[in-house]
């Protein structure tokens, strides 16, 4: 059988191909096993006859663990015992079959386990991991049972904790946060549960910025300018406009566009073009502005800015060339839009010119969205806003 990564601490059934009795040689792959990354074919140790099977498809098992034996002759086939319990994977059962080791044996259980990403979690939280209960095979402790853990009882009486100093304001007073703010934390603390990976990428803005040149004089600023570009992009990307569930991969009916936008008495809010990808740039433009005009008097329906399915968040206008942007929940995606400034570049024929460009970053939750499918967006993004800017305004 091949050995297994070291990173890989379980793996899944997917399927076994042979049945119990079935004569099986050796090096002959009998089952499949679904890792992290990949499927892989396991192959038998041994040659002879596949006896009972410990871990049924379907269920999971740590590496190492014992999955079924296998019997030398039918005769000792009809000898192994059901329902026994696995012997250490060095070990030979004394009826003479061999164990078909795939996925160390499960550990004690007064020994704690919990996975790497449960370990980082609770070391940045500063839980004990001793007072959680872990829900994985064998009480193993899982990312989630940190993100929302079941708590035992201490085995001591907690000692009275110290209420942390708080600071002032400049004025030596103490300033609580505004129900905006406050929404603002419970949003960003569930952020951080999220696996999340950045994709950057540099564009050229010469076309967009002469399309911008036509149509600021109706009303359109640059901030819609690249919601339409993005809309019209998630169209031939569905997956970054999708965002995680429980039960699966979630997709959006349509494309609405939220960008972030920063209130006067602190925190942010996220006004949504709605349908984004099939409105016309000008009505989007005056939808923008009613949009950022209520949104500082605080006179936006819910439905106005907590429906957005992909999030822009452009500090570029502010000058900052460029930033990772937090991913808001119940997104998939969020693009940080940095500041266009013209710079030296050589071209591909190995000339020196002066172009304006301005660098993307495009914040992704690994568990939908993968490398290069991100990577993918951003190329065709810049393509569109590059050489075709002409279809922003059709």
């Amino acid at each position: 059988m091949p050995a297994l990564s070291s990173t890989m601490t379980e793996g899944k059934i997917t399927a076994w191909l042979k049945s119990p009795g079935d004569k099986v040689s050796k090096g002959e792959t009998i089952l499949v096993v679904e890792s992290d990354k990949a499927d892989m074919d396991v192959e038998s140790f041994y040659e002879g006859y596949l006896g009972e099977i410990l871990v049924p498809a379907g269920s999971s098992a740590p590496v190492g663990a014992v999955l079924a034996y296998v019997a030398e002759t039918e005769a000792e086939l009809k000898a192994i015992p059901t329902q026994s319990k696995p012997a250490p994977p060095e070990a030979t059962p004394s009826n003479g079959t061999t164990q078909v080791p795939s996925v160390p044996s499960s550990p004690p259980s007064n020994r704690l386990v919990a996975s790497p990403r449960a370990k980082r979690l609770a070391r940045e939280r500063g839980i004990d991991l001793t007072t959680i209960v872990g829900t994985g095979p064998n009480g193993r402790i899982t990312a989630d049972d940190i993100v929302a853990p079941v708590a035992v009882a201490p085995k001591v009486a907690p000692a009275p904790v110290k209420p942390p100093e708080v600071k002032t304001n400049g004025n030596g007073e103490v300033q609580p946060l505004t129900t905006l703010q406050q929404a603002v934390v419970k949003n960003m603390n569930a952020s951080l549960a999220v696996p999340v990976f950045h994709v950057g990428y540099t564009i050229t803005t010469t076309s967009l910025d002469r399309v911008y040149k036509q149509v600021k004089s109706k009303g359109v600023s640059m901030t819609v300018l690249l919601s339409k570009a993005v809309a019209l992009t998630l169209q031939k990307h569905p997956i970054i406009n999708a965002y995680y569930t429980d039960r699966g991969i979630a997709y959006p009916g349509g494309i609405n566009i939220a960008v972030a936008v920063a209130m006067e008495d602190g925190g942010l809010i996220t006004p949504v073009l709605a349908n984004a990808d099939k409105t016309d740039i000008y009505s989007l433009g005056r939808q923008w502005q009613s949009l950022v005009e209520r949104a500082r008097t605080k006179q936006l329906q819910p439905q106005e800015y907590n429906s957005g399915t992909f999030t822009i968040s452009n500090l570029g206008m502010y000058g900052v060339d460029r930033f990772d942007a937090i991913l808001p929940p119940g997104t998939g995606a969020i693009l940080a839009v940095g500041a266009s400034r013209p710079r030296v570049v050589a071209t591909p024929e190995g000339a020196i010119m002066v172009q304006t460009q301005m660098e993307v970053n495009l914040t992704a939750d690994h568990r939908t969205i993968y490398g290069a499918q991100a990577a993918q967006f951003l190329k065709d993004l810049a393509d569109l806003l590059e050489n075709h800017g002409e279809q922003l305004t059709l």
